[in-house]
């Protein structure tokens, strides 16, 4: 797979990976502030954050990040970064994800 073929499945899988407390994938929710694949294409660096700091489903919802990219034909390494700058807000959703929740 070439970069941008690793980069759509990246998302295709981020988008499998719920919160518990909400109904919308991470990826809509807006909590992936980073993806970038090495020069080979074999290392993946993720940064991330949590709707809230103390989110009771921390630990659950990183492992199952990191368990799904791991799995994907071809990456070797994933390093994965929980951050909290900037601070997540709900006007990082999508559109979909925003409709979905009853914002728009």
């Amino acid at each position: 797979m070439n970069a941008l073929e690793i980069q759509e499945r990246v998302i295709e899988v981020l988008k499998t990976v719920f919160d518990p407390e909400i109904p919308i994938n991470i990826y809509d929710l807006g909590l992936i502030y980073r993806i970038e694949l090495s020069d080979d294409n074999h290392e993946l660096a993720v940064d991330m954050t949590l709707t809230a700091p103390n989110c009771p489903a921390a630990d659950f919802i990183m492992e199952d990040v990191r368990q799904k990219l791991e799995a994907i034909d071809g990456i070797e390494k994933v390093e994965l970064n929980l951050v909290f700058e900037p601070e997540w807000n709900k006007d990082m959703m999508t559109d979909e994800a925003k409709l979905e929740l009853g914002f728009l």
